[in-house]
């Protein structure tokens, strides 16, 4: 099984003239996130919504040209928890919104095994490897295309009146 874990800043080295993030904007783009990955995660290629639950959804994705189900369920305001269901990946990640206003981060963290791999063959060790690296990019893309939708006039427009 592979364990990674990587947390970033959401307001550190913010150019200037852009807003800070606040914990509902986050929030906001992780759920938009799990609704349509396509946006926030290089290497996914198809993202559906198969079905929804009082507390999350169910989804059918294709990532690294892999066919996967996830079910994913929110903790609103805090986490977004996506459990594989099929594919050739079992385990499970999580985006957590950390800290305050005054230090905003944001962690993504997964638990995974390839399900026809021996643990820690040379096929697992690769994996890993892509893994990772596609993991530190989803965080950066993730906290891009917020900060998009943040800097879109119709949401900024709503975000001020909303403490």
């Amino acid at each position: 099984m592979i364990y990674v874990a990587k947390e970033v800043s959401a307001n550190e080295g913010v150019p200037a003239g852009q807003p800070k993030l606040r914990r509902s904007d986050i929030w906001k783009g992780l759920v938009m996130k799990a609704e349509n990955a396509l946006p926030f995660v290089p290497g996914m290629a198809k993202c559906n919504v198969v079905s929804r639950t009082p507390n999350g959804l169910v989804r059918d994705i294709v990532f690294r040209g892999e066919d996967a189900r996830e079910r994913i369920t929110f903790h609103p305001e805090n986490k977004v928890v996506f459990v594989r269901e099929s594919g050739n990946v079992d385990g499970f990640i999580v985006n957590e919104v950390l800290g305050s206003d005054d230090d905003l981060r944001l962690r993504f963290s997964f638990a995974l095994q390839l399900v026809d791999a021996p643990s820690d063959s040379t096929q697992e060790r690769e994996f890993r490897e892509i893994m990772e690296r596609d993991y530190v990019k989803a965080v950066e893309a993730t906290l891009g295309a917020i900060r998009k939708m943040v800097a879109d006039p119709q949401y900024a427009k709503q975000r001020e009146t909303v403490p």
